[in-house]
């Protein structure tokens, strides 16, 4: 059983890995692996709905993290922060329009919203992983 106390590492986790399957599908459609591209999209689709539920559960069960460091780094970090959560509230509406396109075979449709989709998705996974990072593995306090 993973505790609240893991859950950001599990977060971060399952960021990367969502970094990682984007990544992987999209070099699938690009070499023509439309099968394999639809599994590895609904596996990085599932990893973000993952995601989701223990990015919530943790942030209802401990409230928000403060950020320590100060100076120019702070402003880094709120710059990232601000993007990444702009962002990461359009990706479920971009992903399953994208996911619904390709499931009603709307493929025309699905390439013009998923070259919207992916930069943005892929971006907010990115950033998730740097966040955690800036909160919880980094010190800037010193």
């Amino acid at each position: 059983m993973i505790s609240i106390e893991e859950l950001p590492t599990l977060n971060a986790s399952l960021n990367a890995l969502s970094a990682l399957l984007l990544i992987t599908g999209f070099a699938l459609i690009k070499t023509g692996r439309k099968e394999a591209h639809k599994r590895v999209m609904i596996a990085a689709f599932s990893c973000s709905v993952l995601f989701l539920i223990s990015y919530l559960t943790y942030h209802f069960n401990t409230g928000s993290t403060k950020f320590q460091g100060e100076g120019t780094i702070r402003t880094v970090y709120f710059a990232i922060l601000l993007t990444h959560t702009v962002l990461a509230a359009a990706v479920p509406f971009l992903a399953l329009t994208t996911i619904y396109r390709a499931f009603r075979g709307q493929f025309e449709k699905h390439k013009k919203i998923a070259r919207i989709t992916f930069p943005i998705w892929l971006y907010v996974s990115i950033t998730g992983v740097v966040i955690y990072m800036m909160l919880y593995r980094m010190d800037f306090t010193g």
